[in-house]
């Protein structure tokens, strides 16, 4: 088996869409891959999730890297992500070559299920065939306590179990700590609630706060500070008794070494498209898995549900809408849990009037 060539394009998807988006009015840019072998498996994914003035950089450093792969066997999935993170990056895990690499290596993997004729989660580790998720992309923090309570009680009455919101714009801490209180009493004691502060806190800040937040049942505390201060997150972790997460930020999987040595956080989120793919996402993971630690996703929900369900660390699947309109699929939540295609590869395909529709010249 041979790749024999690819197709690539831009699409811009509105945020907005949906009941419950918050009326964001921003867009979300990717590009679009899709790889053919020859004898005409064809592969799917995306890269994305960058500033939208970067993206015809993006599509052209894709492009540039599938180049080099035709002719490959797209099966040696280890082989081509090496290969391309040393030929463009020199070996730096950082950037929009990363984010390219990424992309492809998911089509990778989805031919290389669709050869074996088993759904990726299985081919990965088959570890379970439902994997629990949490409701994100609906809470803001530019929202005021009315709507926070609204959505919220709108999430539970769709079957979310979980959700996540975001805090850290307020102006002082009492403000801040008033929208945990709200969140609580809207959803009740029975949902698991997470919290993402996005960086905007500093250390002092985060464990003050963080005390008090403790008393309503707080699941995790996620980014309360820069993803680079290692030292301030274990300061952090070790004087809250409410878990920290973090991770998505960081590029590669060395920076999860770190984290993990310096024991700066208790609960490891992997982005797939900075960490490099499938093949280096599942690293991360196992890594977190040696360290006694759960994993859980950033983003991508469609492809990312298949790596969490192959690993026995796997905590959490963040349900996140933003790319759901590229396919013909959508992630089926059941009683709080995703459950996961059992066709082979990805059990996506791309929805080709939305691809049409949404489409960047």
């Amino acid at each position: 088996m041979k790749i024999q060539r690819y197709e690539t394009g831009i699409v811009s998807l509105p945020r907005e869409e949906g009941p419950l988006s918050g009326g964001m009015g921003s867009k979300a840019e990717f590009i679009t891959i899709k790889i053919i072998t020859d004898d005409g498996i064809e592969g799917i994914g995306y890269s994305g999730f960058a500033s939208s003035i970067m993206v015809k950089a993006l599509k052209e450093t894709v492009d540039a890297l599938l180049e080099q792969i035709i002719g490959e066997d797209p099966r040696r999935v280890e082989h081509i992500n090496t290969y391309l993170r040393n030929l463009a990056g020199g070996g730096a895990p950082a950037g929009l070559v990363t984010r390219g690499v990424s992309g492809i290596d998911v089509a990778l993997w989805d031919i290389k299920g669709k050869a074996a004729s088993e759904p990726l989660h299985r081919l990965l580790g088959g570890f379970r065939d439902t994997v629990p998720t949490y409701a994100s992309g609906y809470l803001w923090r530019t929202f005021d306590l009315n709507r926070l309570e609204k959505t919220s009680k709108e999430l539970v009455s769709q079957g979310f179990k979980a959700m996540k919101f975001r805090m850290g714009a307020e102006d002082s801490a009492q403000k801040e700590i008033a929208r945990m209180e709200t969140m609580r009493n809207s959803v009740g004691p029975d949902i698991t609630v997470m919290l993402d502060i996005n960086q905007g806190w500093d250390v002092n800040t985060a464990i003050s706060i963080g005390r008090e937040l403790a008393q309503y049942d707080l699941f995790w505390l996620e980014d309360p500070i820069n993803h680079q201060d290692f030292e301030g997150l274990s300061r952090i972790a070790d004087a809250l008794d409410t878990p920290v997460a973090a991770g998505e930020y960081h590029y590669g999987i060395e920076p999860f070494r770190t984290q993990l040595e310096r024991r700066s956080i208790d609960i490891v989120m992997v982005d797939l498209l900075r960490a490099g793919g499938i093949t280096q996402w599942m690293k991360a993971a196992h890594l977190a898995e040696a360290y006694n630690l759960p994993v859980v996703t950033h983003l991508a929900t469609e492809v990312l549900m298949h790596c969490l369900a192959a690993c026995p660390n796997g905590l959490y699947v963040e349900h996140m809408p933003w790319t759901f309109a590229m396919f013909n699929e959508e992630p089926e939540v059941v009683g709080g849990e995703i459950v996961l295609p059992q066709s082979p590869g990805l059990g996506l395909s791309f929805n080709d009037d939305n691809l049409k529709k949404y489409a960047v010249s």
